[in-house]
C-alpha cells in the first residue's frame, strides 16, 4: 500500500464484505439444475466473471449452453428466483473476518466508504440496510451501474487522485474495474482464484484483518 495516502476504499460486497461467494455460486447451480450437462460450463462461466451482473450471466447461459430465447419474461422470472434463493442467506451469512472492524476503523479514520457490485441496485439495498451497513458507505452502487463507473463517481465526489483510492474485491472484473479506473486494488484471496492473483501479482489477504493496517502504511 505503498504511495499516497489511501483517502477512498471501494468495495466489492460478496465475498469481500460478507461470506456470501459460494451462495451466489450455489444459487446458479440450483437455478439451472435441470440442466444437469452444463453445470460444470455454468459454475466455471459464474466464478471467471465474479462481480459481474447475474443477467448478463444468464443470458451469457442461454445464447452459449441452452441455445433458447432470453427474453424480457425468462429475464425477469430468473431474476426473481435467484433473488428469493440468495437474499435471505446472504442478510444472515458471516462478515469476512475483520470487516464489520475495519469498517468502523476506517470510518471513523474519516477514509470515504463506497460499494461496487453486480448485485441489483434494489436487492443490494434491502441487504445493505437489513444489514445496518448503510451508516458506513457514502455511495452503494449495484448493477447496472458499472464498478468502473462507481469508482470513477468516488474519485469525482471527494475531489481525489485515482491513486488516493483502494478497490478490494475478489474478481477479476474487480481488478479490471480497478485497472480502468487508474486506481489500486488489493484482492481478497478465494481459493478459485489464489493462483491467478499469484500469476498476475496482485496484493493478496486471505481476510480483512490486515486491512486498517495496510490503508493507514
Amino acid at each position: 500500500m505503498n504511495g499516497s495516502r489511501v483517502r477512498a476504499v471501494v468495495f466489492d460486497f460478496d465475498g469481500v464484505i460478507v461470506e456470501s461467494g459460494d451462495i451466489k455460486t450455489e444459487a446458479f447451480l440450483e437455478l439451472f439444475s435441470g440442466y444437469p450437462r452444463h453445470l460444470a460450463a455454468i459454475k466455471r462461466h459464474h466464478l471467471d466473471n465474479l462481480g459481474i451482473s447475474r443477467f448478463k450471466k444468464f443470458a451469457w447461459i442461454y445464447e452459449n449452453l441452452l441455445h433458447e430465447p432470453f427474453d424480457t419474461g425468462e429475464k425477469i422470472r430468473l431474476g426473481d428466483r435467484f433473488s428469493a434463493i440468495v437474499f435471505q442467506k446472504v442478510c444472515e451469512t458471516p462478515f469476512v473476518p475483520g470487516a464489520r472492524e475495519a469498517l468502523e476503523a476506517l470510518a471513523s479514520a474519516g477514509r470515504h466508504l463506497a460499494i461496487a457490485s453486480g448485485t441489483p441496485q434494489d436487492e443490494l439495498d434491502r441487504i445493505v440496510d437489513a444489514r445496518g451497513l448503510r451508516r458506513f458507505f457514502a455511495e452503494v452502487h449495484g448493477s447496472p451501474t458499472e464498478k468502473a463507473t462507481a469508482t470513477a463517481s468516488v474519485i469525482k465526489r471527494w475531489g481525489l487522485a485515482p491513486t488516493e483510492v483502494l478497490f478490494v474485491g475478489d474478481g477479476t472484473t474487480d481488478h479490471a474495474a480497478a485497472t480502468s479506473a487508474g486506481v489500486r486494488f488489493l484482492a481478497r484471496r478465494t481459493p478459485d482464484l489464489a493462483a491467478h492473483w499469484a500469476a498476475v501479482g496482485c496484493a493478496c489477504v486471505d481476510d480483512l484483518r490486515e486491512l486498517e493496517r495496510l490503508v493507514a502504511s
